[in-house]
């Protein structure tokens, strides 16, 4: 895994980006500028035809409509080519399900700024980002290819994000926080709730 100053970090906002992606049964270039207003999920994974990943990306196609309601797209992204997306959204019943963009990130330039990518093998790690309407990161998770993720915690953490973000950071969401849970104030004791 590369770490160099090339990287974001939490807070950094995000180049405007191009995004080479199967999406909508075709190959297309989607610009991050038409996207000002959402905000963005990046779901990095290792490669198509493995064993974990359609798992991973089954839950969250079975939830994209969760994140749809959240004003969310997610850009699923590995180092494969927009015709091996093709080749596998064609041949798989899980992936099959997909309606978000697959992006193709074939050189692994989007893997190295968001700190994924794994230079011996081409591939990028496991890492889920979540990006505001503003291009600013505000959550990140990296971990090893063989540890699935879990679609459901990385939308209560969107809807953590979001509720922070409409609150002017007046307001914090603690540990295992959901939609109409007490939230915190950083200006108060932790165990003053709101």
């Amino acid at each position: 895994m590369e770490n160099n100053n090339n990287t974001l970090h939490i807070g950094d906002i995000l180049p405007v980006l191009e995004l080479k992606a199967y999406y909508k049964d075709e190959e297309v270039t989607l610009s991050l500028s038409d996207y000002k207003t959402k905000w963005k999920v990046f779901f990095f994974y290792p490669a198509d035809f493995t064993f974990v990943c359609p798992t991973e990306l089954e839950e969250m196609a079975d939830l994209y409509t969760e994140f749809q309601k959240e004003k969310t797209e997610i850009f699923s992204v590995s180092t494969d080519t927009v015709f091996v997306h093709k080749a596998w959204h064609d041949q798989s019943p899980a992936i099959k399900k997909i309606k978000f963009p697959m992006v193709s990130d074939r050189t692994g330039s989007l893997s190295k700024l968001f700190n994924t990518y794994i230079p011996k093998e081409g591939l990028s790690l496991r890492g889920s980002f979540i990006v505001d309407p503003d291009g600013r990161l505000v959550t990140m998770e990296i971990g090893d290819n063989s540890i699935g993720r879990n679609a459901q915690e990385l939308l209560r953490k969107l809807r953590a994000a979001k509720f922070v973000r409409e609150h002017g950071y007046s307001k914090v969401c603690p540990a295992s926080w959901e939609p109409g849970d007490d939230t915190l104030s950083p200006g108060m004791d932790l165990v003053g709730k709101i």
